[in-house]
């Protein structure tokens, strides 16, 4: 579902291109899955033809392209990524044939011992079907695979081919296993489409949120406190506080009432939920209370998600159906024991700031409430100006065992997603298996400037925490009844929401968010007092301004303005002095004159008030 963008919104454009190049995405195009796949083959035949000691173990096709890790004793150089790529343009004009061959279990282990390969040899002992299948390229490589590939290496072109970088990984994932040499590889169906990803990567470096983020002083990274646990400086502390007071008070006109729980909880709670018995490898590890004690049930864990705390203030006390719905909001940091390998920036943290909020309705309120917050998340991404996004029903797979509940819990729950998306009319697609262990959702994937998709904000439908936590309420009949819950997180986390505006805006935020909204900079000394004066009238009305004592010469304090992405520069002057005035130039508009400071000040408010660029 695509919004339309308010007249107030910056156009942000990528740079200027001849022709609009589209980039099929793997999971979508089976024919780029058999190219990426049969390429992967290519670079593994290539890197053993070089290096005859190198062992191969597993070659996917991922999102953008494919990678293979490699046992190799010779570590891999940029100079031997050029040759690998090489020898593999000499492997695709050969037009070798891709053969698939079906051999028994035992032909298959005489094979790969006749290679003195141990990894295949452990590739083929998890492998639980029979008969075997074998790729071969011609009849000088082959690979335990399952396919697909394309006919023929002729239908490969090298030049839509690139080697990007090597890469450590540990075998299985598992650091207590062999270090790997894991290289990755892009292909594609054209040389343009190969350029365009080529462009799309270099702007993505341009606007990659570590990089802007440390440029504009927004948070930091500190090894001495640990991977995925951000510092946020002043400025960074200013956003993420515009955004948090932005969304309570859209709650409050809504109904949602504010609470706080703490970080830890007894585990014995998260047993009660089924975290621990669904979840726990996604937790860190069990504190105990004490230290000489083998009673682990009195241990304590970090909370991974506010859920199971807002349970309880509900159950405190008992509920009637006067009281439902009833909406507990709060921004809690929960944290997630993510590998270090997996870890991005804001992106990817092990400490999280999640926008949550449950709902307890009775089950005739649940459609309402339901469409109630989609229209919440709707009215949010329009306010941070993000406009192309499609929804997502994530649904259980019935054949998982990861699931907590009842078929038919599960059903209702679906079902009234379903009615939800098709009483809104959402474009939508389902995604089976991507449920939580406890609910189905509606997600809300975004699509950013360079075409990467991203989660957001989600809903969530959950008859099972109720039953597991004995919730009920009193009808209006004296009977007790079992309430629905709806999780919800328009943001979904925190730092994500901002690492995704950081790089979406390229650092350019509207004049409503940015953590320094303008900059006055006067011309020499004998204007700091006015400045100075100015300034402070516009802190005393909620608008982020500073003046710029630094006594750099006005070019050089202009363009630190602009390599700080300040909407809106106001240079002071003799002449603006005199006449009470702001000689101004923003980053939307450009140059807009001498305006007298009354106007200036009410023309911020304006744009505060309405969320709008100045």
């Amino acid at each position: 579902m695509v919004q339309q963008p308010s007249d107030s919104a910056p156009v942000l454009e990528l740079p200027e291109q001849s022709e609009k190049v589209y980039l099929p995405r793997t999971s979508e195009s089976e024919n780029l899955q058999k190219i990426r796949h049969t390429t992967s083959h290519v670079m593994a035949m290539a890197v053993q033809k070089l290096f005859p000691k190198a062992q191969v173990t597993i070659g996917p096709w991922i999102e953008n392209g494919f990678y293979y890790d490699f046992d190799s004793p010779q570590p891999f150089t940029e100079q031997d990524l050029k040759a690998i790529k090489k020898e593999m343009t000499k492997i695709i004009k050969r037009q070798l044939p891709v053969i698939r061959e079906e051999v028994s279990r035992e032909e298959a282990e005489r094979r790969i011992r006749e290679l003195e390969e141990p990894y295949k040899l452990e590739i083929l002992n998890d492998i639980q079907t029979e008969p075997i299948t074998i790729y071969h390229l011609g009849d000088q490589w082959w690979d335990l695979c399952g396919g697909p590939h394309i006919e023929n290496t002729a239908e490969l072109n090298p030049k839509a081919i690139d080697l990007e970088s090597v890469a450590g990984a540990y075998w299985r994932g598992d650091a207590t296993k062999a270090q790997l040499q894991r290289i990755y590889g892009t292909a594609w169906e054209t040389p343009e489409q190969l350029a365009e990803y080529k462009r799309r990567k270099e702007e993505a470096l341009k606007r990659d949120h570590r990089k802007l983020g440390k440029e504009l002083g927004l948070f930091i990274f500190s090894d001495q406190v640990g991977p995925g646990l951000p510092l946020w400086t002043p400025r960074g502390t200013v956003l993420r506080s515009l955004l948090e007071d932005f969304l309570k008070q859209e709650q409050l006109k809504r109904g949602y009432l504010p609470v706080v729980t703490p970080h830890i909880a007894r585990v014995d709670l998260f047993k009660t939920s089924g975290h621990w018995q669904k979840y726990q490898q996604d937790m860190f590890p069990m504190m105990s209370e004490d230290a000489d004690s083998a009673a682990l049930e009195q241990g304590f864990v970090l909370k991974p998600m506010n859920c199971p705390f807002h349970i309880q203030i509900y159950k405190n006390e008992l509920r009637s159906y006067r009281d439902l719905p009833m909406r507990l909001a709060e921004f809690g940091t929960v944290y997630r024991y993510e590998q270090s390998g997996e870890l991005g920036g804001l992106t990817r943290v092990r400490g999280f700031t999640v926008d949550d909020s449950h709902l307890f309705v009775a089950p005739e309120q649940l459609d309402e409430e339901f469409l109630s917050v989609v229209d919440l998340i709707l009215s949010v991404f329009g306010s941070l100006q993000l406009q192309n996004f499609k929804a997502r029903l994530s649904f259980r797979d019935p054949a998982d065992d990861k699931y907590i509940g009842s078929d038919e819990a599960w059903n209702k729950a679906e079902n009234a997603i379903r009615r939800a998306v098709e009483t809104l009319g959402m474009e939508h697609f389902e995604g089976i298996g991507e449920a939580a262990f406890y609910g189905p959702k509606l997600d809300f994937i975004f699509h950013d400037a360079l075409d990467r998709e991203w989660q957001l904000g989600t809903v969530q439908v959950d008859y099972n925490l109720p039953e597991r936590f004995d919730l009920t309420y009193v009808a209006e009949d004296g009977s007790r009844k079992r309430p629905v819950m709806i999780h919800r997180a328009p943001f979904g986390s925190l730092e994500r929401l901002i690492g995704i505006l950081i790089e979406e805006y390229a650092g350019d935020f509207p004049f409503w968010l940015a953590p320094v909204q303008a900059r006055l900079l006067p011309v020499s000394d004998e204007q700091l007092p006015f400045v100075k004066e100015v300034a402070m009238k516009m802190v005393a009305l909620g608008i982020r301004a500073e003046a710029d004592t630094s006594g750099e010469r006005l070019g050089k304090a202009i363009r630190n303005a602009e390599k700080g992405k300040i909407p809106v520069m106001a240079v002071v002057g003799a002449k603006e002095v005199e006449a009470n005035s702001l000689s101004i130039r923003t980053r939307a508009s450009g140059e807009l004159g001498a305006i007298p400071v009354a106007q200036v000040l009410e023309k911020m408010q304006q744009a505060n008030a309405n969320r709008s660029n100045f």
